[in-house]
């Protein structure tokens, strides 16, 4: 079997045809037929434990029913309307997601991606500062387009593919308070961060770290965005990683787990910034769509009233206790963004698991195995993962 460097198969399953599909993505040798709760299914009925969660997206697994009761009754009322046309399902979204993370914040606009969610908090910033620079965290990860592509680190010697940056951008060593000072100035117009590094390896920033750049953002006059599609909306075992750390940003940016599979995002402002926002200054087609904001309240219904944030908060607790075997090490992270830092390359483990029935992923640091599990998972899935650990 053929891998890329990143150590996924560079080939489909035998028998599935994906000619007219771009070949942008490795592919892992799995075809999945159907899905329920942790688990998937192949046409050949195989199941695989899900520990990776569709990349941090399937938050409530797979079939819940308040999400589908929702999707379902939204898509039969009224699949689509733009933004120019009032509707309670996106005000009430809006007022859920407000009120959910607690923190201070006043407006949501709704988009559909993450990487989009990253471009309007940093246009944002900069009509509100009119600066130009922004200081970003070395190993972080923020979207492929060109805004949210200049301050993902590597981005530039990678694949950016834009002829410049439309922007200066620096990046800050991670968790390094003693550096903050040097690279967030009067010159700068934002800070972005993960809180906790997705594809950089379930990294977490930590409290200190985190609260020197809200320190140096409100001395220099810069906004704070926190970065939290792969790590928000409950990930941690809180609404948002800026719960868990106890640092408020300007801005927060989310994805994958608020629409538990359905395209949506959101940028979460501070009253100060809704207060710059001009009318039609921001825009978006579908974000924002009916739909997409049924399945809003239900993901957050679900994480306020069916324990799934207390669940993520044991249960990764458990994995910490009890998977320190095999080839693992250590551990990273928080919640269910999870590192498993391992004494052999992590492609390998990958590959080792999914041949027993686990799909686990990878990271940009080659030595640490990352779990994005959904958050239904339950201490019997933790032990099969043991097992196989142990096994290896």
């Amino acid at each position: 079997m053929s891998r890329t460097s990143a150590g996924t198969p560079a080939a489909p399953p035998a028998g599935v045809v994906h000619d007219c599909l771009a070949p942008v993505f490795a592919q892992y040798p799995l075809e999945v037929a159907s899905a329920e709760g942790v688990w998937l299914v192949t046409a050949q009925g195989r199941r695989v434990l899900d520990l990776y969660g569709g990349h941090a997206v399937a938050a409530l697994g797979y079939g819940h029913r308040g999400w589908l009761r929702a999707l379902a009754a939204q898509a039969e009322a009224v699949s689509f309307q733009s933004n120019a046309v009032p509707m309670d399902v996106r005000a009430r979204a809006a007022q859920r997601l407000v009120r959910f993370a607690g923190l201070g914040f006043d407006s949501v606009f709704f988009v559909n991606s993450g990487a989009e969610a990253n471009e309007n908090a940093l246009k944002m910033a900069f009509r509100m500062t009119d600066r130009a620079h922004v200081a970003a965290v070395e190993h972080g990860f923020h979207g492929r387009t060109a805004a949210a592509g200049a301050v993902t680190h590597g981005a530039a010697g990678k694949w950016y593919g834009f002829p410049r940056t439309p922007f200066e951008v620096s990046f800050l060593p991670r968790r390094d308070a003693s550096a903050v000072g040097a690279h967030v100035t009067e010159k700068t117009a934002a800070v972005i961060v993960e809180p906790v590094q997705g594809v950089g390896g379930a990294f977490d920033m930590g409290a200190e770290f985190l609260a020197a750049l809200r320190r140096r953002c409100d001395e220099v006059g810069a906004l704070l965005i926190f970065d939290e599609v792969q790590c928000g909306v409950g990930r941690t075992g809180q609404p948002f990683a800026a719960n868990l750390y106890g640092v408020t940003p300007d801005m927060i940016t989310t994805a994958k787990a608020l629409g538990n599979g359905f395209p949506v995002s959101a940028l979460l402002m501070q009253p100060r910034v809704t207060a710059a926002v001009k009318l039609e200054s921001l825009g978006t087609t579908f974000g924002g769509g009916p739909m997409a904001c049924a399945v809003v309240e239900a993901v957050i219904d679900a994480l306020e009233n069916e324990g799934w944030l207390e669940n993520v908060r044991r249960v990764s607790g458990y994995i910490r206790r009890h998977c320190a075997v095999g080839p693992v090490v250590g551990f990273q992270g928080a919640g269910f963004l999870l590192g498993l830092r391992l004494s052999r390359p992590a492609k390998e483990v990958q590959a080792a698991l999914l041949e027993r029935d686990i799909l686990t992923g990878t990271s940009g640091d080659p030595a640490v195995l990352r779990l994005l599990p959904p958050f239904v998972l339950q201490e019997e899935h933790v032990d099969l993962l043991r097992e196989a650990l142990a096994a290896l």
